[in-house]
């Protein structure tokens, strides 16, 4: 099912910036990764806040998705994917692996993209899963997913150089291990991460933000979010002008994801 909003705002909508008198400078499309499988945890949320900080920005979003069978849509700005069950992951692999090439074009091309868990695990060399079972990723990002029978759950902070302090949630059971290619999104102060071993979370590669952590994540994390939207806008315009977003929601939530225990 497609996410809906309560206000209504779906995939194919092209929003006014916030101040419509200031009129727009410029249009964004992003586009989420199969929304209908990959999708989990409130992902979706990710796309939301992408489109409304744009709006504060002075910009356009145009809101793309892509599902399986569907044509790939050209002139993407930025792309998202979320999380899903094993299952969604066996659905979407056949079609993630004839886009293969697209989607490394694009990462090499520096398109800014954010890849939550499941599709952060497909974007890696592949995902064995605890019974054997190999579901081969696109290899963009250098690392390797291994299923075991311990769940990683609960709230966690990172360290980041680039970020300051980024705050999710974790569920999985996948344990990740990054390779010399990449590296990590950053270090865990509370929580576990990528594994139950090297305290990394997420990995950097490019202008790819890989994380582990939902919640959705860049509600809590608006500088995440500005930089893809900064990114995204520098390689389409040639510079950002900011605007005047309302990070007064993202304060409190931030405070109080801090407080609670792992």
């Amino acid at each position: 099912m497609t996410p809906e909003t309560p206000h209504g705002l779906s995939f194919g909508h092209v929003l006014p910036p916030e101040d419509r008198a200031a009129g727009s400078k410029g249009t964004i499309r992003v586009l989420q990764l199969y929304p209908r499988d990959m999708n989990i945890y409130g992902d979706w949320g990710n796309a939301l806040v992408l489109a409304q900080r744009l709006r504060w920005h002075g910009y356009t979003p145009e809101l793309l998705e892509y599902n399986v069978g569907d044509q790939f849509p050209a002139d993407v700005d930025l792309i998202v994917g979320g999380g899903g069950q094993d299952s969604g992951q066996l659905v979407i692999q056949d079609d993630l692996l004839s886009r293969e090439s697209v989607l490394k074009g694009l990462a090499e091309d520096g398109t800014p993209m954010l890849v939550i868990c499941g599709l952060y695990q497909l974007f890696g060399k592949f995902f064995k899963t605890r019974l054997g079972s190999v579901i081969p990723g696109i290899g963009i990002l250098d690392v390797e997913t291994h299923g075991t029978d311990e769940r990683l759950i609960g709230n966690v902070t990172v360290s980041s150089p680039e970020f300051g302090n980024i705050l999710g949630y974790e569920n999985h059971s996948g344990q990740t291990t990054l390779g010399p290619g990449v590296k990590p999104l950053g270090t865990t102060a509370k929580g576990t991460g990528n594994n139950s071993n090297d305290g990394q979370e997420g990995a950097r590669y490019r202008n790819i933000v890989a994380s582990y952590l939902h919640g959705s994540l860049l509600p809590k994390n608006p500088a995440l979010a500005d930089f893809l939207i900064r990114t995204a806008v520098e390689r389409k315009y040639g510079t950002f002008e900011p605007g005047t977003p309302d990070d007064s929601y993202a304060v409190l939530a931030r405070e109080h994801a801090a407080r609670r225990p792992r």
